[in-house]
């Protein structure tokens, strides 16, 4: 097995079946994972029991709360780009740029959030499709002194579509979950460095700030998501498998491949063990 660093962050892992790896190789897996944010496994295949098999060490595997999207033989598996088009064909741009919207992390709308997200991707566009990877280890580095004073101990309320309500991939009765609250400034629990837990698409409010205030404050964060830039970028190979750390990282990905072509993943979230059923 060979692990290569892509980057500020990000790795590559070459050599390895992930059908097959004992304790110590996954040690070696995890540990690139805690260092890098996020790690891609070249040239697998897999079936969903060897997806969920190998997500499992990582933690607990969490339903998507978009049911439509599940797979029909797999609840806690979610389809990512399928059914991209209505009856009449025309584009479903929910669907076709799922992930696209910004710079963002899964799962913050949950009580206990998203651990990790991770992907298998199972057909890829001739152009593409990317997604982009961005630390918010650095995004705290980079806040100007009175921005983190200003952060330091406060709760951002969070929501499934947040302030614009970006929620049609839900079912209508699952849209009115009320908003949980998670510390804006963290230290993570793995590795103890200081990071900048925010999502600006599902963010509704800073507590203790009113509404313009809030909303100012939120939009300064937000220029500080990607510091530096182009912190990694993942060019997608159909057999790849993508984890990335949710408690430390915001992604998104590129709605610029060619509508009619297949752009394919199965994809789980990972809370950590013993969290969920």
């Amino acid at each position: 097995m060979e692990i290569r660093r892509m980057g500020l962050i990000g790795a590559e892992i070459t050599g390895v079946d992930l059908k097959s790896i004992d304790d110590a190789v996954f040690g070696r897996i995890y540990q690139a994972w805690l260092d890098c944010n996020v790690i891609a496994v070249r040239d697998q295949e897999l079936g969903i029991a060897d997806f969920l098999k190998y997500s499992r060490r990582f933690g607990s595997v969490a339903p998507h709360p978009s049911k439509s999207t599940r797979h029909p033989e797999s609840l806690e598996v979610t389809l990512l780009g399928v059914d991209k088009f209505r009856p009449d064909g025309t584009l479903r741009k929910e669907v076709y740029r799922r992930g696209g919207e910004g710079f963002h992390t899964d799962g913050s709308y949950e009580e206990v959030p998203y651990k990790a997200t991770q992907l298998y991707a199972l057909a890829i566009p001739s152009r593409g499709g990317d997604t982009f990877f961005s630390s918010a280890y650095t995004a705290y580095d980079a806040l100007p002194g009175h921005l983190k004073q200003r952060l330091e101990g406060r709760y951002g309320l969070h929501k499934y579509g947040g302030r614009k309500q970006m929620n049609l991939l839900l079912n209508e009765d699952d849209r009115n979950a009320r908003p949980v609250r998670h510390a804006l400034v963290q230290l993570h629990p793995e590795t103890g460095r200081k990071l900048l837990y925010f999502d600006q698409g599902k963010i509704l409010r800073i507590e203790g700030y009113d509404d313009d205030e809030s909303n100012r404050i939120i939009d300064e964060m937000t220029a500080y998501m990607v510091q530096p830039p182009d912190q990694y970028r993942h060019q997608w190979r159909k057999g790849d498998v993508v984890i990335w750390d949710n408690r430390c990282s915001y992604h998104k990905a590129a709605a610029d491949y060619p509508p009619e072509e297949d752009r394919i993943h199965w994809r789980v979230s990972i809370k950590d063990h013993g969290t969920v059923s």
